[in-house]
């Protein structure tokens, strides 16, 4: 399957062509971090929308674990134009999406790193370059960002969980990510 991806991924990429430049006018940070990070996971350097943890992103439920009726957010979302490649920063396998549910947009992308013994969850992505149960390696791309199930403009949402795990196994995702400041 990924080798008769390659020449779909390559005219995807050569025809919509993505300057780092380009801002989704729905993109709302809620991160008061305003440095651009580098990643294997996309191109250029992008800012964080809302990190990890407890968040005052009015899209989740007050949880006991934040104050001031505050949400808990278990993934990192990355400011990424519509278009923008998402790639592999890790090796592992995709494996079904079938039990997230439309917050997670379409078709999420799950994949399961046994060495690490986690599950790198990509959504919010509309065109998936890959399918359950192709091997990745580091670089190959993945997904193109969009909106899917997103109220705040195209971005990468960024999840890590035990292998197998729910939501409740959702764990700080920053050293998976591996972002650099730009």
């Amino acid at each position: 399957m990924m080798r008769m991806l390659g020449p779909v991924v390559a005219l995807l990429l050569s025809a919509s062509p993505v300057a780092a430049a380009e801002a989704d006018p729905r993109w709302v940070f809620y991160s008061r971090d305003t440095t651009a990070y580098t990643s294997p996971w996309y191109p250029g350097a992008h800012r964080t929308m809302i990190g990890y943890g407890c968040t005052r992103a009015p899209y989740y439920p007050p949880d006991g674990r934040c104050g001031g009726g505050h949400g808990f957010h278990h993934g990192i979302d990355v400011a990424l134009p519509c278009g923008t490649p998402i790639r592999a920063g890790r090796r592992g396998r995709v494996v079904s999406s079938a039990a997230y549910g439309p917050a997670y947009g379409v078709r999420p992308l799950v994949i399961r790193n046994q060495r690490l013994g986690v599950d790198i969850l990509i959504a919010h992505a509309r065109t998936l370059l890959v399918e359950v149960g192709d091997r990745v390696g580091r670089g190959t791309t993945l997904a193109l960002a969009s909106d899917s199930g997103a109220p705040d403009g195209c971005h990468l949402h960024f999840e890590v969980r035990d292998a197998g795990g729910g939501l409740d196994d959702a764990r700080r995702p920053l050293a998976l990510l591996d972002r650099e400041p730009a």
